[in-house]
Order: C-alpha cells, then sequence, then structure tokens
C-alpha cells in the first residue's frame, strides 16, 4: 500500500497555517516518510512553490470564465465578470474588513446588468442589490458584523459566482454546489479557530489508489505538534465532511488544524491525530481526468456504501499501517457534520468494536418532525443500543449531538435521544450553538468536543 501512495506535508501555506514563531515565511515541505521510517521533512523547491502559486492563480482565472445566462434565455460563453479590452485594469480589492466590522464587497462586471450580494454573511437577509460605477465596477457595503468567518456569493442573473479578487474560497466536490468565498471579520483577540503563536501540527495530504471506487483519493492526515519528535502513538479521531464538500472542508473551512493546535496547547485536549477523507465517490480533483464512481449531482454523490466499505476495509488499515497510532476502538473516534454526521451514526453505531467515540454535528439523528422517532430508536442495529444499555455503556464513551440553534427540526429529536441515552445512564452529551447548518456552528462543535475525547 505504501508504495501507491505519496505523502506531502504542507507547512504553513493554509494547512498548518504558520511557524510558532509568528514567521511571515510559508514553507512547503515533503516528505515520503511513515511513522515506521524516519520522521522527516524536506522544503519543497522554489520552482513547485512557484507551480502552486500559478495553479492557484488559475483556478481563479477559471472562476471568471464559467458561462452564464444571457438576455432572454440565451447563454453566452463572454464572461460578464471581465476587465475592459484594452490596457489593464486596476485590481479591485474585495472583501474589504473597515476598523468599524463594515465590510465592502467589489466586483468588476462591465457587461453585467445587475449583481447582487447573497450568502450566510446578509444573516438571514434576502439577496442585496450592489451598485455600479463608472469603471464597471460593483460594490456594496454591509455590517458591522459580529466577528466570525462569512460565507458569501455574487448573484449575476441567477448564477452564483465566488468573489475572483478573494482567494479564500470553500472547496466543493464536483457537481454538487457552488463554489463559495468566504470572509473572515476580525474580534477584539483571536477567536479560538485563529493561528497563535504556538507549536503546530502539520497537514498531510496522503495519495492512494482507491481498490473499492477503482480511482486515486486524497486522505488528509493532521499530525499534533511532536508528531515527528517522538515514537509514542497517537488516538484517532475520523472526521468527516458536509455533502458538496471534500476532504479539505475541515481544513480549509472549518480550521480543524489550528483548532487542534490550540486547544493542545492549552492543555485541552489529548494530542491525536484526526484523519480526513472524502466523503464522496468521486476521485479526487488534480489527480487526473475527473471520474465518477456514481452520477455526478444529486443523489448519485450520496451513496455511502462506497465510501463505508472503504473506510473501513482500506483507510482505516491505511493510517494504521503508515502512522504511530493505537488500534482499538478506545482509541478511535469518528464525527462529522451534515452528511458526514449522518455517516458518522451510520458507521460509528453498527461498529461497536471500531468505535467508542461517535459524533453527530448537525445530522444522523433528525426525525420526520419534532415527535416523531429517530432512525436510532426504530432501526436496528442501533435500537439495541436503548434496549441493551449496560452493553452499550461498555461500547460508546460518548455519543455527542448537536446542531446549530436555527436548526429547528433536529433541536427537539436531537435532544430528546440524548435524554433517552442519559436516563440509561449513556454517556450522551448535546450542544448546540448560534447559527444554522454553517460552519459557523461546526467550528464551535469541534472546539467543544474534542477536549472530551479520549479521556
Amino acid at each position: 500500500m505504501a508504495k501507491r501512495m505519496q505523502n506531502f506535508e504542507m507547512e504553513k501555506l493554509g494547512f498548518d497555517h504558520g511557524r510558532a514563531s509568528g514567521s511571515a515565511g510559508k514553507d512547503i515541505s515533503t516528505a515520503n516518510s511513515y511513522p515506521n521510517q524516519p520522521r522527516r521533512s524536506a522544503k519543497m523547491g522554489a520552482k513547485a512553490a512557484a507551480a502552486m502559486a500559478l495553479s492557484v492563480a488559475l483556478s481563479i482565472c477559471a472562476l471568471v470564465g464559467q458561462t452564464i445566462p444571457g438576455p432572454k434565455g440565451q447563454t453566452s460563453t463572454q464572461s460578464a465578470i471581465e476587465a475592459p479590452r484594452g490596457p489593464l485594469a486596476p485590481a479591485v480589492r474585495s472583501p474589504e474588513v473597515h476598523p468599524d466590522r463594515t465590510v465592502t464587497f467589489r466586483l468588476r462586471a462591465p457587461q453585467a446588468s445587475a449583481v447582487e450580494l447573497v450568502g450566510e454573511v446578509l444573516q438571514g437577509k434576502p439577496p442585496q442589490p450592489m451598485t455600479k460605477d463608472s469603471e464597471g465596477v460593483w460594490s456594496i457595503t454591509i455590517g458591522p458584523l459580529p466577528p466570525e468567518i462569512w460565507i458569501y456569493n455574487f448573484r449575476i442573473q441567477g448564477v452564483d459566482f465566488s468573489d475572483p479578487a478573494n482567494i479564500d474560497l470553500m472547496p466543493r466536490s464536483a457537481g454538487v454546489v457552488a463554489v463559495s468565498s468566504f470572509v473572515e471579520v476580525p474580534g477584539d483577540k483571536p477567536a479560538f479557530y485563529d493561528a497563535r503563536p504556538v507549536p503546530h501540527g502539520q497537514v498531510r495530504m496522503i495519495l492512494y489508489e482507491s481498490r473499492t471506487m477503482g480511482v486515486y483519493r486524497y486522505v488528509w492526515v493532521y499530525t499534533p505538534p511532536d508528531y515527528d519528535k517522538t515514537n509514542k502513538k497517537y488516538p484517532v479521531f475520523y472526521l468527516l465532511h458536509g455533502n458538496g464538500e471534500t476532504q479539505s472542508g475541515w481544513v480549509m473551512n472549518g480550521r480543524a488544524n489550528i483548532i487542534l493546535d490550540n486547544l493542545i496547547a492549552d492543555r485541552k485536549a489529548v494530542p491525536m491525530i484526526v484523519v480526513m477523507p472524502h466523503g464522496h465517490p468521486v476521485q479526487s480533483a488534480s489527480v487526473g481526468p475527473f471520474k465518477a464512481v456514481q452520477q455526478p449531482g444529486l443523489p448519485g454523490m450520496l451513496n455511502f456504501t462506497f465510501f463505508t466499505k472503504e473506510l473501513l476495509e482500506e483507510i482505516i488499515p491505511m493510517i494504521e499501517s503508515n502512522f504511530g497510532v493505537y488500534k482499538d476502538a478506545d482509541h478511535r473516534a469518528i464525527g462529522g457534520l451534515s452528511m458526514g454526521a449522518f455517516q458518522s451514526i451510520q458507521i460509528g453505531l453498527a461498529h461497536p468494536e471500531l468505535f467508542h467515540y461517535v459524533l453527530a454535528y448537525s445530522g444522523g439523528f433528525g426525525g420526520i418532525g419534532p415527535e416523531m422517532p429517530t432512525e436510532i430508536e426504530t432501526v436496528s442495529p442501533w435500537k439495541e443500543l436503548l434496549a441493551n444499555p449496560e452493553q452499550t455503556k461498555k461500547n460508546l464513551r460518548l455519543l455527542f449531538l448537536g446542531a446549530g440553534q436555527q436548526e429547528t427540526s433536529m433541536l427537539a429529536p436531537g435532544k430528546r435521544l440524548v435524554k433517552l441515552f442519559r436516563e440509561k445512564g449513556i454517556n450522551a452529551v448535546w450542544a448546540d450553538f448560534p447559527g444554522g447548518h454553517v460552519f459557523r456552528v461546526w467550528r464551535n462543535h469541534l472546539n467543544y468536543t474534542v477536549p472530551m475525547l479520549f479521556r
């Protein structure tokens, strides 16, 4: 297996977000070593770094050339988002966060007839029209906004676009949902998801050939700060992304590595390895021509049969063969958000011999209505958890369920289910945070639950 894998250790380029010394330098390191070999890293050369920068630039350019609907239902291949012909137009700064926490968004789209700002950043408000100036730049200023990481898009003639001036993008899986941009509005002090001058772990990109799916895929692996300095073993948290995302979602959107760094530095969490696989049945991006095991889009991308088999038969053995980890259920956790929460419930509760910690953030436990039974209460093998509480207490050290306070369909079923488990002496925990079905809720869930693991 190791011969069919590449291990990329990416330091301080949006993956482990800066050195403990606070250096502004952003190094990229590569290695082909594993725990059964000397743990080492080597810096990538300048050419590779330049190639990565070029790749990012090309991806942004690709966004502005998307086909959009034209007048009278026609389609135009000429993007409405383009610079005037002739001399290069001045760069557009977007988003611009002001000291009073208002934010200005700008988009150069001289041929567009109307542009709107949409997304979570509006905090429940409908799409907001933007204003066009004489240079063809559309703009809008909103806020002040609460300190947070906010998601947004530009909408042109019914099509949502990411912000071409903003490199902070939410990674998306092919054929599911539109790519979005995000902006962080800072508070008076660093948030729990902001990088601090503490020891940092690494996020390693592992490329492997999936026998289950017949394609090449990436799994991202967070290793704690002291991993390469010791040969001790670590527990493992299998952390799953949501629908429409990729294995990069928990790092790029959720900042899981930074949250772990800070919790470990504050001695609030046990040092652990976090494994972030790709939950959709497709080939990972940037490894070859796109291949889908199922039809792209929905519902094909929600076929969990392949992922379950791959996780149990390939990913877990691969991690345990190549990293210094414990190999028992007391040292394994599985959790995720939305689709990943459903997968965690499905896999974790069905395999108590593998996982003694199961966490579901906004998914996997909602009933048809607030008072309707959930699958956990009615479908084998999960209903046996409540029927045999003494055995469940031995096999399930933690069941965590949580949601956003605006996710009203999940609040009552989740709280009722936790109450049922707790009445039988099973360690079940509930927590909800302000927000809806969004990452500002799930980052809080991760920060809240990681300290509960492996104690």
